[in-house]
């Protein structure tokens, strides 16, 4: 729904029921971080609030000046009596946010610290650490989705505790998997086909295990990163282990439902996470874990439900799935502690109500951000 032009007095109680989602981009991206912008946006459209989604263009997080200039427009459009949420992807790379005047209380939504991502030189890494830290001095709350990430925000860029709200990904009520019906072993890896993931270094573990029954399935979109995707083929044909390997791609919703009903155990061996919404998926339909320490991972996986080696471990990310692929009741064991965890995620309903207070708060909260050279000044180019 487009803006209407406003000419109303921002007050406390005037934004409250109303929000501008920003999101760069498609929406409907088959990403973990889209995803929950979706669920969130749905459950607060259920429980009454008004939510206009703002699409702030392509590119992201690398936008060029002219994509930078119409995303800072249609931030601008927005009525000052309403707040804004913006998804992190963009909020990282927009320092200049903060300068706009007409604008309304700021809510940064960081699934991720941009400069945690894997593959990045150490020049890129900075531009976005310090393009990030400026513009989150120009938001009045900060919504992480892991207290791992709240602890990052705090530590490594400077936001202050009473501005950070943590809402974690809510959960759907699902069945509980039925597992394989042969003797093999049915390993599931969910997730976009990037660096950040691992699957590198699941192919590679994989590979020395070749004496025991197992078949692995990867569902995840493979456009986000073609130099990723093209190197995970190459891995899987150079160890011949194609014929145990399938490759999905993107996944429906639907179908990503009788890929967990069908699995045996869960493998994630991911470089960092900022959450891992497919992790408590799989928790959810009570399917053992095997994945890193990497992130928020630790507080995501409840203790009794997986495996967690050091990210980048290869040998002990071997060690790891063979002892569970091999040791059936060992699983079993993992699979039940995972049942009665999952009664215990939050649901996307209590999700919303939690981002909900958090919108609010930053709509009443008297901020003035920093004046300093930083807020509002030109974010620096991107280098690859």
């Amino acid at each position: 729904m487009p803006f209407q032009p406003s000419v109303s007095v921002r007050s406390q109680s005037s934004a409250i029921g109303r929000v501008a989602f920003a999101v760069p981009g498609d929406l409907n991206t088959p990403t973990g971080g889209y995803r929950y912008d979706r669920r969130i946006i749905q459950e607060l459209r259920r429980s009454g609030w008004r939510v206009d989604v703002l699409d702030l263009g392509e590119g992201f997080p690398f936008p060029n000046r002219p994509q930078r200039a119409a995303a800072l427009g249609r931030l601008s459009a927005v009525p000052a009596d309403c707040p804004i949420v913006i998804d992190g992807l963009a909020f990282g790379v927009l320092p200049e946010v903060g300068a706009l005047e007409c604008l309304a209380p700021l809510n940064a939504l960081v699934h991720q610290p941009l400069a945690l991502a894997s593959g990045l030189g150490h020049m890129q890494a900075n531009v976005f650490c310090e393009s990030e830290r400026a513009a989150l001095e120009a938001a009045a709350c900060v919504i992480a989705t892991s207290e791992s990430t709240a602890r990052i925000l705090m530590v490594d860029y400077g936001v202050q505790c009473e501005r950070i709200r943590v809402v974690r990904p809510g959960n759907d009520p699902v069945p509980a998997a039925r597992g394989s019906a042969d003797a093999t072993v049915h390993l599931l890896s969910v997730g976009s086909v990037i660096p950040d993931k691992g699957y590198d270094l699941l192919i590679a573990a994989l590979a020395g295990m070749t004496d025991l029954p197992w078949r692995l399935t990867i569902a995840g979109d493979r456009a986000r990163n073609q130099a990723a995707s093209a190197q995970l083929d190459a891995d899987i044909a150079a160890y011949g282990l194609g014929e145990r390997i399938t490759m999905l791609g993107a996944v429906p919703s639907e179908r990503m439902v009788e890929l967990y009903m069908a699995a045996d155990l869960f493998v994630l061996p991911s470089r960092f996470e900022g959450y891992g919404m497919a992790l408590t998926e799989a928790i959810s339909h009570g399917l053992p874990i095997v994945s890193t320490t990497a992130g928020a991972i630790p507080d995501t996986v409840p203790l009794g439900t997986g495996l967690l080696v050091p990210p980048n471990n290869v040998a002990a990310l071997a060690q790891a799935l063979r002892r569970l692929v091999a040791v059936r009741d060992e699983r079993q064991r993992l699979a039940v502690n995972a049942r009665a965890a999952a009664t215990q995620l939050p649901t996307w309903q209590e999700s919303a109500e939690l981002f909900a207070r958090a919108i609010e708060f930053g709509s009443t909260w008297e901020f003035n951000p920093p004046k300093n050279s930083r807020v509002g000044a030109q974010s620096p180019s991107p280098t690859n």
